[in-house]
């Protein structure tokens, strides 16, 4: 039976085996790539056998770009950001509230398992570093839960109209990760900015184009 996910020893390495291979080059490992400024690579137990209980990916971004709503059913994530600044928005699925962490370099955000999040840049470049709790953490991504399930679902859920969700979704026809996609222009369509929308950052309601 593998034990992976939360290790509390390290009784995966055997003395009569030797020491293992605990050196890599996690660059090596591209867990996605939008462009040469919007990539990010991961380390985990495939790539370091012995790391059992814990992963890491190194994320860059560039301003426009933002890593998409997602959840992690099987780790907690936390967000360090080594250069730049960044929205970091978590839905706290207990009280039903959303918050938008702003932070920068030395700040962190800690994401619990299974909730639902996203980050944005703030700054025009953005390099972060993620740990997760567990060797293969796994991603749901809202980009596949939207184009994977039938509109008609969403109807029969909350009344929206599946036509409607069905063009909706319509540019959203592979997993994004990092998104938008190189050519959005679908995506920016309609779009106009709205001086009433506010968001919340540390508890203090702020207007959108202050974000």
């Amino acid at each position: 039976m593998s034990k992976s996910g939360f290790v509390p020893d390290n009784s995966n390495i055997k003395k009569s085996s030797g020491t293992p291979n605990l050196s890599v080059n996690y660059k090596q490992n591209v867990l996605f790539k939008r462009n040469d400024q919007n990539i990010a690579y991961q380390l985990t137990s495939t790539q370091l056998p012995a790391m059992l209980g814990g992963a890491f990916v190194d994320l860059y971004m560039t301003k426009g770009h933002m890593r998409e709503p997602h959840w992690h059913p099987n780790a907690w994530e936390l967000d360090v950001v080594v250069s730049g600044e960044v929205q970091v928005s978590v839905l706290d699925p207990d009280t039903s509230s959303m918050h938008n962490y702003r932070i920068k370099e030395g700040e962190v955000v800690f994401i619990p398992m299974g909730w639902w999040h996203w980050i944005e840049p703030l700054s025009e470049e953005a390099h972060l570093h993620l740990f997760f709790n567990n060797d293969q953490f796994e991603s749901t991504e809202g980009s596949d839960v939207l184009r994977l399930t039938p509109p008609i679902v969403f109807q029969k859920a909350y009344g929206a109209s599946a036509s409607e969700v069905a063009e909706a979704v319509t540019p959203i026809t592979d997993t994004v990760v990092i998104g938008p996609p190189n050519d959005h222009s679908s995506y920016k369509k309609g779009y106009e900015h709205d001086e009433r929308i506010v968001v919340k950052i540390n508890e203090k309601v702020v207007p959108a184009e202050d974000k």
